[in-house]
């Protein structure tokens, strides 16, 4: 059986792709590469300790982890429920649900700041009735965490049905036929499948939350400790410190190739 399994192997012929295609594919990775080259070669590596250790870039990059995570969490219990319900339920306004969720990926992060300023700011429509009871949410954390989850929520959502699309609905089928219960069949079948998919809308949402900046500097402003995120402290660093910012920009980047080399580079489970 092995014998005939390498023979069958042997045969199988990989498909060529077109020149032109691998020569365009080629310039696209180096038009990705070239700018991280750029900013490896413009770093002062013998001030990059004194640059990383300044008490405010430590507070910056301490406040992204925490808030992004937090936000992380609060999109993965808004997120799986909504993008369950648009996966498998079929109901009115389920289109003009899609485009909510939708809208935070194309408008510019500046209004979706605006927006949540209009809302929970101290005269916004919900803010002034929390204000009545001494609740503040503009320029504090936990307008940080607002901004971060409202821009990063559809990456959970859209991430997640698209999963659940492709995976169908055959085995929770199966089960409920066999008299498994509603939430026995969503225990036991759909969040196990759902699983390789919750675990790419967080790597993605926690990463749009961690590089989060218009929003947040919209709706929470900019104060060292409370509100200023490593995005914010980048953008500052940029107009008085250039090395400063390059050498922050290199934490981030760093930041983001460990959360994507612990979801996507994890040792295959299939045995050939």
């Amino acid at each position: 059986m092995n014998s005939s399994r390498r023979q069958r192997q042997q045969h199988v012929v990989t498909p060529r792709i077109p020149a032109v295609t691998m020569a365009i594919a080629l310039v696209a990775g180096v038009f990705l590469l070239v700018p991280f080259i750029a900013l490896l070669t413009g770093i002062t590596w013998t001030e990059l300790p004194a640059l990383l250790t300044s008490q405010s870039a430590v507070d910056a990059l301490w406040l992204s982890l925490r808030t992004a995570t937090v936000a992380t969490l609060i999109c993965i219990v808004l997120g799986v429920p909504l993008a369950l319900v648009l996966a498998r339920t079929d109901f009115p306004g389920r289109n003009l649900t899609r485009v909510i969720v939708l809208v935070p990926l194309v408008i510019p992060p500046v209004v979706a700041g605006i927006a949540l300023t209009e809302a929970f700011g101290r005269r916004g429509l919900i803010g002034e009735h929390l204000s009545v009871w001494g609740i503040e949410i503009a320029f504090s954390t936990t307008a940080v965490v607002l901004a971060q989850t409202f821009v990063a929520l559809p990456f959970m959502v859209t991430t997640l049905e698209s999963h659940l699309a492709s995976a169908g609905q055959h085995y929770e089928r199966i089960a409920q036929s066999l008299g498994a219960s509603t939430w026995r069949t969503f225990s036991t079948i759909t969040l196990p499948l759902l699983r390789p998919g919750l675990l790419s809308g967080t790597v993605l949402t926690f990463a749009r939350a961690l590089g989060e900046f218009g929003a947040t500097i919209t709706f929470a402003g900019s104060l060292q400790g409370t509100t200023r995120t490593m995005p914010l402290e980048i953008y500052l660093a940029r107009e008085t410190d250039p090395d400063s910012a390059v050498a922050l920009s290199l934490v981030l980047i760093l930041v983001a190739v460990l959360v994507i080399a612990v979801a996507y580079f994890r040792p295959s489970t299939q045995r050939s």
